[in-house]
């Protein structure tokens, strides 16, 4: 009997251990998750930072676009100076973001180089390929025409 406990108690460890798997990003509310639940979406990757003016002109835009175009569009911000817990909360009231915001940047995963030059956004295709890297203020329409939407 022992045994079998002993040998149940494993599978159980294991499978709960696969289910684990390390995330790709998570963001500033604790949301985590993978950038390929994403597949057959637009994913959009906008840095920021509270004190870049044309940055927090754009905001209202991308907010639009993310609650508009939620069902073929992701969009995910970064602070560019790297700001968490607290300091990062109030940016993001601040500029009043309502797109989630990341807390780590996921340049390795997704393969690009963090900007110079702010506001700047990668815009990655449905199959997870880097499709446009734009710099300077983006309007919701040059997103949308971006990715020919």
């Amino acid at each position: 009997m022992q045994k079998k406990i002993t040998t149940l108690a494993f599978l159980l460890t294991a499978i709960c251990l696969t289910g684990c798997g390390k995330s790709d990003y998570q963001d500033y509310l604790g949301n985590s998750g993978n950038f390929s639940d994403y597949k057959g979406k637009w994913i959009i990757i906008n840095y920021w930072a509270a004190w870049c003016k044309p940055c927090i002109e754009e905001i209202p835009e991308l907010n639009h676009l993310a609650e508009k175009h939620a069902d073929s569009v992701v969009l995910l911000g970064i602070d560019y100076d790297g700001n968490q817990a607290e300091k990062l909360q109030q940016n993001i009231d601040k500029l009043g973001i309502t797109f989630p915001v990341l807390t780590s940047e996921p340049t390795e995963i997704l393969h690009y180089q963090r900007p110079k030059v702010l506001p700047t956004t990668f815009i990655f295709n449905p199959e997870g390929k880097l499709h446009r890297t734009l710099i300077g203020p983006q309007t919701e329409q040059s997103l949308l025409d971006a990715m020919n939407l």
